[in-house]
């Protein structure tokens, strides 16, 4: 167990993804002392998964890009990636924490030269495009990654391959002797930005996630469509790598249903209609979207672009809960079975690909907190009974980006404010 490395003035911000990153950078520029924690080896969560944002369809480098850039200018954060929280107690303006880090494999002199990668010939799962697709076990999550560090996968240490990586590196930046470490602290407010997980589809068995290979997510269609994913931004049935020309949204899989998570996840509606505009970039009058719904949910300024995806010919809309899928045994096409609530009749409509709108639920689900903090029905966290600990973007509600940086941002603030009371006290 290390020494201490924070003191009661210090905030430790659990998540780095676009709130965690907020949420740190708010209360470093402040002048406060941060530690900033992600369990992954890069920043950026989800967010940095997304193809586009809505409703300008910009691309999330927009935000990030500057994001990291005031994080590597900011002497008052330490990063620690690939780090975990295992333990915190005490009380509001003290709290004791442990954190668990995991080997990189890779040490602080790599330059991401990519020696290492190019050297090994072993595959993994790739976390990044939800494994769609395969990555070599010595890499670099992505390009905008930070920090910009090679990752050894854990399954290559000790064997050939290992050592090969090993002797490719020109700077002698892989170290397969890494030890997983714990390191305790002090610090003075928690924020937990653990972010959000989607549902996992296979639980709604009518719809066949787990036996149809031309449904899926909006999570990977999301990465089929960004020209840095699996398939180079051609959008292609994974059963068959056929073009998905004719493609049907299915709103609220597993959101607001008893049976699976019982709130509304907010952002579903709108990431659909985004993807609607993929298909149309991709083949133009020929592209075919209809998105099967309960309601739509596009609030705020939202509406203007909902109105504009309505006026799109290539999207339709069927008010109605899909039934069930089943797939057609010639062509793998998935065929939708319902009826549509506003003709009233009923429906078996066939579709090259069917994308579910999973819902979110919080990170943490599954998770030991402290007895001290409070979730809700949902499992998204409130805060804590004390007043020092708090949920903050997507841990704490389910919130698109721009949301969740402004909880973000509240939540920062409240953890100022819980050390320069705790800073009064002490004076006092």
């Amino acid at each position: 167990m290390t020494a201490s490395i924070a003191t009661n003035q210090t905030i430790l911000v659990v998540g780095g993804g676009i709130s965690g990153m907020t949420a740190a950078l708010e209360a470093a520029e402040c002048g406060k002392q941060v530690i900033l924690v992600e369990k992954t080896p890069v920043l950026g969560g989800r967010t940095a998964r997304l193809y586009r944002y809505f409703p300008k369809m910009c691309h999330p480098t927009c935000g990030l890009e500057i994001n990291l850039r005031r994080i590597k200018q900011n002497r008052n954060i330490r990063l620690m990636t690939m780090t975990e929280v295992t333990a915190v107690s005490g009380s509001r303006g003290n709290y004791s924490v442990t954190l668990k880090v995991a080997p990189r494999f890779v040490n602080e002199n790599c330059t991401a030269c990519g020696k290492c990668g190019e050297a090994v010939t072993a595959e993994v799962s790739n976390p990044w495009n939800y494994g769609l697709d395969k990555m070599k076990a010595a890499y670099l999550p992505h390009n905008m990654a930070y920090p910009q560090r090679y990752v050894i996968d854990p399954s290559i240490v000790g064997t050939p391959e290992g050592e090969k990586a090993k002797a490719a590196c020109p700077v002698g930046a892989v170290d397969l002797d890494m030890k997983e470490e714990s390191v305790s602290l002090q610090v003075g407010a928690v924020i937990y930005a653990t972010g959000w997980r989607p549902y996992d589809a296979a639980k709604i068995q009518p719809y066949g996630y787990d036996r149809f290979p031309n449904v899926i997510t909006s999570l990977e269609f999301e990465r089929l469509a960004d020209p840095q994913g699996p398939t180079g931004g051609k959008i292609l049935r994974p059963g068959d790598g056929k073009e998905a020309k004719n493609v049907a949204f299915i709103q609220c899989a597993g959101s607001r249903d008893e049976n699976h998570l019982r709130h509304c996840s907010r952002i579903c509606c709108m990431a659909s209609l985004k993807q609607t505009q993929y298909v149309r970039e991709a083949f133009g009058e020929t592209g075919k979207s209809t998105i099967y719904y309960i309601d739509i949910r596009a609030i705020d300024r939202f509406e203007d672009f909902y109105q504009m995806v309505q006026k799109d010919a290539t999207v339709s809309f069927v008010k109605s809960k899909v039934a069930k899928i089943v797939e057609n045994k010639e062509n793998g096409n998935p065929i939708l079975h319902g009826v549509d609530t506003e003709g009233y009749h009923r429906y078996a409509t066939e579709h090259d690909l069917v994308v579910l709108a999973v819902g979110m639920e919080p990170e943490i689900t599954g998770v030991k907190l402290p007895d001290d903090v409070i979730l809700d029905s949902s499992n998204f966290i409130e805060g804590s009974k004390d007043g020092g600990m708090f949920g903050a973007g997507a841990a704490s509600s389910p919130l698109d980006v721009n949301r969740s940086v402004q909880s973000a941002t509240a939540a920062s603030l409240h953890a100022i404010q819980v050390i320069h009371k705790t800073a009064s006290t002490e004076a006092a």
